[in-house]
């Protein structure tokens, strides 16, 4: 077993059986411990109601990426590409961003009703940023000696983007899903929170309400190891398309 595998489940370890003691000492209402939201998550998944939730978060959370992803890199790479663009636009994408979007959900809701499109679009707000403001960094950092090479072979706009410019910047884009990914899930259990019954966040609120609270922990452990598994992948999908960037910490 390799170091860096053995310290991780003996980390797990440590933390589980911590939780498991110190749980079964507090009240229930108040916490839980691991082998309790287990027997839930068994008890959830044998009735379906699990799986039907989680199929709805994800069908926001997917939409809202997907869109996120296609505004975010060319608007990205628009903005670091074309200073009449970046004058013109920064000062309000500026003020959307440092505006809590929490504080969009009331017109929100009021512009596309308790439906999923509202929640997509909550989900939009939360992960357009991180992904925009890093692909605009990661054009900016482009290897000017590059570009005139590639200028010097008379290079086409069209084929900058396609050859140099997003190849370049794929690093500070993978790490802006990344951080997108995180704030994606909150911006998913927030809408779902306010917006219509349905998804991981109703099932949050529908336990806390009732002070069932091993239940109320499965879904924040699903949503906790969703961020997992979608930033992996992410990593997973960085590796195949930009193997020039693995660094030993990937390795572990």
């Amino acid at each position: 077993m390799k170091r860096p595998l053995l310290i991780r489940v003996v980390a797990f370890l440590v933390v589980f059986f911590a939780w498991e003691v110190y749980g079964r000492s507090v009240n229930p209402i108040l916490f839980t411990y691991p082998t309790a939201i287990a027997r839930a998550f068994v008890e959830l998944t044998s009735k379906g109601e699990l799986q039907r939730y989680l199929l709805q978060s994800l069908e926001v959370l997917m939409y809202g990426c997907g869109f996120a992803l296609l505004v975010g890199i060319p608007l990205g790479v628009l903005l670091a590409r074309s200073s009449t663009l970046n004058v013109a636009l920064m000062p309000y994408l500026n003020a959307i961003y440092s505006t809590p979007a929490v504080a969009f959900i009331p017109l929100i809701v009021l512009w596309f009703g308790f439906r999923v499109p509202a929640k997509v679009v909550v989900v939009f707000l939360f992960m357009v940023f991180p992904i925009l403001i890093n692909t605009q960094q990661g054009v900016r950092n482009l290897d000017r000696g590059l570009l005139e090479v590639a200028r010097s072979f008379c290079s086409t706009e069209r084929q900058l983007w396609g050859d140099l410019i997003i190849p370049s910047a794929l690093p500070f884009i993978a790490a802006g899903i990344n951080l997108a990914i995180g704030r994606g899930l909150v911006g998913m259990i927030v809408a779902e929170f306010f917006t219509s019954v349905a998804g991981l966040g109703y099932m949050i609120v529908q336990y806390a309400n009732s002070f069932e609270t091993a239940k109320l922990f499965v879904p924040i452990v699903v949503v906790m190891a969703l961020g997992v598994v979608l930033i992996g992948l992410t990593r997973v999908v960085e590796r195949k398309i930009a193997p020039w960037r693995k660094t030993e910490g990937d390795q572990g």
